[in-house]
């Protein structure tokens, strides 16, 4: 993993477009990820987004507990949260002065680009950051698989995952306050202990593309930029090889 990456895929939750523990949009939340935002692109960086959209809706969730809806309608529900939320971000990031591009897997010509590799790619050369929304454009496809899939199209040095957490750790922090936070683990050990931060099926891809992940938390001010330098923070998941020996 270079020290400083210079194309970026940064994966953001539903969950940073809205307060802790409440639903929907608060444009001040958003707000304060733009200005992170702006300062890593300001730095030269290459930087596409693949966000969320758990904050509206998720589609597994809703499924589940709403039997009149088939399970890939819900899914296709979820995939229009997300570009609600790319819209909302598209324009908090362009009233900050950063020029950015929505695309979507699902083709809504009145509403954003659609996704094609080429033309994303191009947009970030310009400088440009692109948010990629709507996942795959396939149900039963998750948004941490659609932007392992993005990371490999786009040929990104790394996969920034911000989360709620400040990293992977070997239970969940919240039930057991004794879980071990890791620095490095690999994507084999991340697979064999079933850890549940990012979907397996991601981890897989990344591990056969050899594409680095960052997992830190976003709530503290300061770490986007941080992970997009390449500095230490939350955990990074890499090839065994790569690991860092005590």
């Amino acid at each position: 993993m270079s020290d400083r990456p210079k194309r970026i895929l940064l994966k953001i939750s539903g969950q940073s477009f809205c307060r802790p523990g409440e639903t929907g949009i608060h444009m001040e939340e958003i707000t304060t990820m733009c200005d992170q935002i702006k300062r890593v692109v300001d730095q030269g960086v290459q930087l596409a987004i693949v966000c969320g959209g758990g904050n509206i809706l998720r589609g597994k969730e809703f499924a589940a507990v709403s039997a009149s809806i088939k399970t890939p309608t819900a899914h296709y529900m979820g995939m229009l949260a997300t570009v609600i939320n790319g819209l909302a971000l598209q324009d908090a990031l362009e009233n900050a002065g950063v020029q950015t591009r929505l695309q979507t897997a699902i083709q809504m010509e009145k509403v954003a680009e659609p996704f094609i590799r080429r033309r994303c790619v191009r947009h970030l050369e310009k400088g440009r950051v692109v948010i990629l929304a709507a996942g795959t454009g396939s149900p039963f496809v998750t948004t941490d698989t659609a932007a392992a899939l993005r990371a490999r199209e786009i040929e990104a040095d790394v996969l920034l995952k911000a989360t709620k957490v400040d990293g992977i750790y070997s239970e969940d922090p919240e039930k057991n306050p004794h879980a071990v936070r890791y620095s490095e683990i690999s994507y084999q050990d991340f697979l064999r202990q079933n850890l549940k931060v990012m979907d397996a099926q991601a981890i897989h891809h990344c591990m056969e593309h050899n594409i680095p992940i960052v997992v830190f938390n976003y709530k503290k001010l300061g770490n986007i930029e941080r992970a997009a330098a390449g500095e230490r923070v939350g955990t990074r998941v890499l090839p065994a090889a790569e690991i860092t020996k005590a």
